[in-house]
């Protein structure tokens, strides 16, 4: 059974009942700061974003062809490593707070912000620009919950820091396959 089904352009799936992230009920459990629903829902959205990353990334990574495939095969590992890493970091740091993530496929498609990934074989100055555009919008998912996620827990937010570091650097050197140098 479902509850809400997403807007997002090229999705379709709905969340299932009871799905998105909650609180704990703390019942024994440790003692100490507990995120609100606000914190929790922030994290879950950058969650999902990453997920979904992760996901699109495998699937650039399995369908690019063309030009400097090997190298963009590679980088593509790279990013889908480190999108892998966040997501466990972003989810056990919402256990830290008592909240319970929610990670499940369906969720992740019904809630990411990220555009559908196309299917097929997928030339690389297309992957490119598709996975920098996706590498954004996971910055900008986070950008846009940071400020509420530092106003109740600077440490999660320096949890976030770490990651939009990492993505702009990405976005940056896998948009540069791309560019031609500027003229001064």
């Amino acid at each position: 059974m479902t509850t809400t089904t997403s807007t997002t352009p090229g999705h379709t799936a709905a969340v299932p009942r009871g799905g998105g992230a909650r609180r704990t009920r703390r019942q024994n459990a440790e003692h100490g700061f507990a995120a609100s629903k606000q914190l929790t829902d922030s994290l879950q959205k950058v969650l999902v974003d990453l997920i979904e990353l992760h996901l699109q990334g495998k699937q650039a990574h399995w369908n690019v062809v063309g030009r400097n495939f090997r190298d963009l095969h590679l980088q593509l590992d790279e990013i889908i490593e480190a999108a892998r890493e966040f997501s466990d970091v972003v989810a056990e740091r919402m256990r830290a707070l008592h909240g319970m993530p929610d990670g499940r496929s369906d969720t992740v498609a019904a809630t990411t912000t990220l555009p559908a990934y196309p299917n097929g074989e997928i030339l690389t100055t297309d992957t490119i620009d598709l996975i920098t555009e996706r590498l954004e919008d996971v910055v900008s998912t986070i950008r846009e919950v940071h400020d509420s996620v530092d106003d109740e827990d600077p440490t999660s937010a320096d949890v976030l820091h770490q990651i939009i570091d990492k993505l702009e650097q990405f976005a940056w050197m896998v948009s540069a396959e791309n560019r031609t140098p500027a003229k001064n």
